[in-house]
């Protein structure tokens, strides 16, 4: 296995340091998608939202919550909430 660079080293610490706002970017444009998706696409999204939600330490509790509801309103509520928690 060969042996990274100093700027690969650099570019992996520097995503690990920005992981949650990177996740929480995600989590908004897949609010929008359940806004806009129907069927099995809605579905998609819903699982790649619960990986995002966890990645965020998100309670699986809140989230099952939040798949029972469905509604992306109610969602977008949270994630506001949730951006708020961790912009302080």
């Amino acid at each position: 296995m060969t042996e990274r660079t100093k700027y690969q080293q650099q570019v992996i610490r520097r995503y690990y340091q920005n992981r949650d706002s990177i996740s929480l970017q995600r989590v908004q444009e897949l609010v929008t998608d359940l806004y806009l998706s129907e069927g099995k696409k809605r579905l998609k999204c819903w699982e790649s939202l619960v990986g995002h939600l966890q990645k965020l330490g998100v309670k699986e509790a809140t989230i099952q919550h939040l798949r029972e509801k469905d509604d992306p309103q109610h969602v977008a509520q949270f994630v506001n909430q949730l951006m708020q928690k961790l912009a302080s």
